[in-house]
This record gives C-alpha cells, structure tokens and sequence, in this order.
C-alpha cells in the first residue's frame, strides 16, 4: 500500500498543520486535519492558507467552528478547544507576513493563485477550437 510520504508531490509551509492529527475516529483510524476539512468539503490548502493569513484568535474561532461541525472524531466533543489551540500553533505565523503587507512589500507573484493562469488556458482553449472548427460568423 502506498504511504502519505509516497503521496505527497511537494512540501508546503502548511504541511505540519494539514497532516497533524485531529484524533481518531469511531473505528480507530487517525484522523487529519486534511482529511476533516476533506470531510467537510472545505479545500484544505486553501482553508490553511485563510487561517494562517487571521489573526491567533480569529484563526482559533473560524477553525473551532469548523471542527465543530465535523461528528466523526468523538474527543473532539470533548476536548474540541484544546484540539483547535493546538493545531493553531502548528499554522506558520503570519504575523510578520501581515506586518510586512501592511508597510508596502507586495505580495510574490505566486500569490495570485491560479486564476489568471485558468483564464489564460481558457482562452487558449477558445481560440484553438475556434481555429479547428472554425466559424461562418452567423453563429452556426
């Protein structure tokens, strides 16, 4: 069987958080914060990333409340604050990253995300079957 370590195509600073374990479920498997926001159907780098970007308190409420909808981990019920406290502390400080917005240090280009590259391949797309298919003009 394939392991996680096997799985994984690269190393993000969200790694420590998304892969720490949440507890274990009903049948004894460890459940991870990447398989809870999976779960949930919440895309797990990108909720990491909207946590990471909050302040301590904002990320520790926004999260709880996501932990807080996800039944299958039974200490969670139990525990589900110090659980949340914990994983908070695993997110990379963005604190400084904040601070260094706030005074005018723009974003890396990779910041952007994947937005302008879809729409640059859909308009790629558009004007390749444009070309193959071709058009009278009169919509037919």
């Amino acid at each position: 069987m394939t392991g996680m370590n096997e799985l994984r195509q690269g190393e993000t600073p969200f790694d420590p958080f998304l892969y720490a374990a949440v507890g274990e479920d009903r049948n004894g498997n460890v459940v991870t914060v990447l398989s809870t926001f999976a779960r949930l159907g919440v895309e797990p780098w990108g909720a990491a990333a909207e946590l990471s970007e909050l302040t301590r308190e904002e990320a520790r409420a926004r999260l709880g409340g996501l932990l807080a909808r996800f039944r299958d981990v039974p200490a969670l019920g139990r525990d589900g604050g110090a659980v949340t406290l914990r994983l908070i502390d695993l997110l990379p400080q963005a604190s400084s990253r904040r601070a260094g917005q706030d005074a005018g240090v723009s974003a890396p280009i990779g910041a952007m995300g994947m937005g302008p590259i879809l729409a640059i391949a859909m308009i790629i797309l558009f004007l390749v079957q444009s070309f193959f298919l071709g058009s009278n003009g009169a919509g037919n």
